[in-house]
């Protein structure tokens, strides 16, 4: 998914929806220097620990607190991080944009996208739920044909109903075992994948700081108005670990941000799913939970198809640099 407001990942094996960076914002000091790819890579390994934990404590809160409350505190924290980075220069220039309807759209699905991986987190494994959400580039492909006019060949086709089979084996439809909650992490992609497109509208007429900003704003509003009807008063213990969500979010964020400045797209797509891995792992230290065989099968499935993708992406990024010299 190259484009000026999300880090350059390839389409079919970018992120976690839920976890995606927002906007690749250049932090000071932090210039691109050329192609670091093993930094690159341990940045992204640690980037997407970072998300894992960050979603590991939303589902801990989760026993006590409802969903729109813990994406709240993840926005405030968010929010107050952003805004002085924004603001540095004592201008609210930064808040000017040519597209405020794509903004909007565009905050409203990665709010979306945040609020319904919690609600799944409720109900979900953590492993499991990750997984699921994967199914994301199978939405990005097609509201990318409907509404960007894009064009895509048999073999990404291939390889994303193939990531599709491995999401259908996770949740199993018609199994004893299934749980309709098991459709929220597919929400969480439709939503992420609907403000990607929105993004890749945009990007020549925005400035990436920009989008980042309204990006916060947006879901930072309307979860505010959401807040009177899904509220508890939280205790001193989870105000803390609310903090801790958006501290980690950000240091998340901020990581990503740095390795895709710091290595090739391509060559960082397949580390992503290092977050499964994670998500597993925080699953059962801090839940016990242990998936079934056929979440790994699943999941094994869906890593296979985006590692063939992101193979494809390199050699078709090989064939324009050898047709660009």
């Amino acid at each position: 998914m190259p484009d000026s407001s999300t880090p350059p990942t390839s389409v079919e094996s970018g992120p976690s929806p839920v976890n995606a960076p927002q906007t690749p914002i250049q932090p000071p000091g932090s210039g691109s220097k050329g192609t670091e790819p093993m930094r690159a890579i341990l940045l992204v390994v640690l980037g997407v620990a970072c998300l894992s934990c960050s979603d590991a404590t939303a589902k801990y809160l989760g026993r006590t607190l409802p969903p729109a409350e813990i994406a709240w505190m993840r926005y405030v924290v968010f929010t107050a991080l952003v805004m002085p980075l924004a603001l540095r220069g004592g201008s609210l220039s930064v808040l000017k944009t040519t597209r405020p309807g794509l903004q909007v759209v565009r905050g409203l699905g990665m709010l979306g996208s945040a609020l319904f991986f919690i609600m799944a987190m409720q109900h979900l494994p953590l492993a499991e739920a990750a997984a699921i959400s994967f199914v994301s580039p199978v939405f990005v492909t097609v509201l990318s044909i409907l509404l960007l006019a894009e064009k895509v060949g048999v073999r990404r086709w291939a390889a994303l109903l193939v990531g599709l089979a491995g999401v259908v084996i996770v949740i199993r439809p018609g199994a004893e075992g299934f749980q309709p909650a098991s459709l929220l992490p597919i929400l969480t992609a439709f939503s992420w994948a609907l403000g990607l497109v929105a993004t890749r509208k945009m990007t020549v007429q925005e400035n990436p700081l920009t989008t980042m900003v309204w990006s916060a704003l947006t879901g930072l509003i309307a979860l505010t108005a959401l807040l009177p009807l899904h509220a508890a008063w939280p205790t001193p213990w989870e105000m803390l670990l609310g903090a801790f969500i958006g501290l980690v979010y950000t240091a998340a964020q901020w990581l990503l941000i740095l390795a895709y400045r710091q290595g090739e797209a391509s060559v960082l797509a397949p580390f992503t799913y290092v977050q499964l891995i994670w998500s597993t792992a925080l699953g059962f230290l801090v839940f016990g939970a242990v998936p079934d065989h056929w979440t790994f099968v699943g999941t094994g499935v869906i890593i296979a198809s985006g590692l063939y993708t992101a193979h494809r992406e390199r050699m078709r990024a090989r064939e324009r640099r050898s047709i660009g010299h």
